[in-house]
């Protein structure tokens, strides 16, 4: 199977969607301000847009295979595991009474990221005419 790395990725990136959200949904509810509720259901919501769009990607790859793909794929693995983790990160903190607000800091760079897996898909696009 072509991918098999990334599409295990995927699958557990959407098991860990569905965990994240019924634990922000149930667990966190009241425990955390709501500021740091949002973040932490912003980061499940980025993260699976993005795995969403992984997986279109991979899908595309079984059709039609250029490097832009892997780029994007590569940038928003990365870019996920750093704005919504440090989201996870924040709000887990707080929970826990710890201040770990160091995390905030990591958030725009993995957003970066994020948005340099768009632009990488859209110039490997605008190549393959």
């Amino acid at each position: 199977m072509q991918d098999r790395s990334w599409w295990l990725g995927v699958a557990l990136s959407g098991a860990l969607v569905v965990m994240l959200g019924a634990f922000a949904a149930h667990g966190l509810s009241g425990q955390l301000t709501p500021r740091l509720e949002q973040a932490f259901t912003t980061g499940v919501r980025y993260q699976a847009w993005h795995t969403l769009a992984a997986l279109a990607v991979l899908a595309w790859r079984t059709q039609i295979r250029f490097s832009a793909q892997r780029y994007a794929l590569m940038l928003w693995a990365a870019g996920t595991l750093l704005f919504s983790g440090s989201l996870y990160a924040m709000g887990l903190a707080a929970l826990a009474g710890t201040g770990l607000g160091a995390f905030a800091v990591v958030t725009p760079v993995g957003g970066l990221a994020l948005v340099l897996g768009w632009l990488a898909l859209a110039a490997g696009v605008w190549r393959q005419r």
